[in-house]
């Protein structure tokens, strides 16, 4: 059977790590019809629009994208297209393993977080205003008229938003993880000791769903202790489930912890569609160098693979990646032990993968 997939080559670096994810699962012997998709930049050059709506139709067809990271310039009015294709196909999750492998330069050993963001609300829900603005003006004197707070005239705003639909329904989805793939505890991440009525809104319902999974451990941690136990002890945490901006943020730590954001795949997950991407952004200062670090990008392939039901393929290919890290061999520059030892290029690393995929044999 042959899968359909949207595939969407991104900005920046992201063309070239794409092209070597698609290389690798080729190379699995899974077959795949690939329908390319252009997001971004050139989108918005060529179509008028970062996100053109051919892409989503084929997302939507497709149910499965493969995506590589796109360019969102900081400050203005360019849309951004993960928010954007996140809030349009409602991909509620993102999910993203931070594990340790072998070789990789890191001072922790044996992590294994997997951190479950919730992907629509929060201060990421695209409800803002401006600084010196009509809407900001009424905004200000309605939080004076009911709260009694002035607001500097100079403000800017962006809106919290929580709902109890969207708590229930992401930490359900970390529960039913955490009994698919044998894990033991969910962590729910807040501020709720401060943010009363949307932290402790998120906060309530995750307490209310955890009754649901009596035979999975939970506990409730304020999100800066959070920060400092991952940063003593990651060990401790499971799976770790977040309102978006935390999520966000934390999703960073742990892949801090466990060597970068070159070994931090990810994946956007609704009821019905997915989309696999790395957690790192499009990097364009090494656009065209062939340089980069490809694992993040297979390593979320790998999980495409699992979504598909290819089991034996996902696992074969992850042991592969993780052997070529091991060796140290045919690594980019990022994961030498050495700096001053000579790194493998983007395309190289692909080759050494496949090799390695090829003589397990199987």
């Amino acid at each position: 059977m042959s899968h359909k997939v949207t595939l969407i080559p991104g900005d920046g670096i992201g063309p070239e790590i794409t092209e070597a994810a698609k290389r690798v699962l080729e190379a699995t012997g899974v077959k795949f019809e690939w329908d390319i998709g252009i997001v971004g930049q050139q989108a918005q050059d060529k179509f008028g629009t970062p996100l053109p709506d051919y892409v989503l139709e084929s997302i939507k067809k497709n149910k499965v994208a493969l995506k590589g990271p796109v360019t969102t310039p900081v400050g203005t009015s360019f849309r951004s297209v993960n928010v954007a294709l996140r809030q349009s196909l409602d991909l509620y999750a993102c999910l993203r393993p931070c594990k340790t492998y072998p070789g990789v330069p890191t001072p922790f050993k044996n992590v294994d977080i997997v951190i479950v963001r919730e992907n629509t609300e929060d201060l990421y829900s695209g409800i803002e205003f401006a600084k010196g603005t009509k809407e900001s003006d009424r905004l200000a004197k309605l939080i004076l008229e009911t709260t009694q707070t002035k607001v500097k005239q100079d403000s800017g705003f962006s809106i919290k938003v929580i709902s109890e639909t969207a708590s229930r329904r992401i930490v359900r989805f970390a529960f039913e993880y955490a009994r698919a793939n044998n894990r033991k505890k969910v962590s729910a991440a807040h501020k709720a000791n401060i943010l009363k009525f949307s932290d402790g809104l998120f906060l309530a319902a995750a307490r209310e769903v955890a009754k649901e999974y009596p035979d999975i451990g939970f506990e409730d941690v304020v999100v800066d202790a959070l920060c400092m136990r991952l940063a003593r002890s990651p060990q401790q945490y499971d799976i770790i489930v977040l309102p978006n901006l935390y999520g966000d943020i934390v999703s960073d730590l742990c892949a801090g912890l466990v060597g970068g954001l070159g070994v931090a795949p990810g994946a956007n997950i609704g009821d019905n569609i997915a989309v696999f991407e790395p957690t790192h952004g499009s990097a364009p200062k090494y656009i065209g160098q062939n340089k980069v670090n490809p694992m993040a990008m297979m390593l979320s392939a790998t999980m495409m693979l699992c979504h598909l039901g290819e089991i034996k393929a996902a696992d074969r290919l992850e042991k592969a990646i993780a052997d070529v890290i091991a060796e140290g061999k045919s690594v980019t520059y990022d994961l030498k032990l050495d700096r001053n030892q000579p790194a493998a290029t983007t395309s190289e690393v692909a080759d050494a993968v496949i090799e390695k995929f090829k003589n397990q044999g199987g």
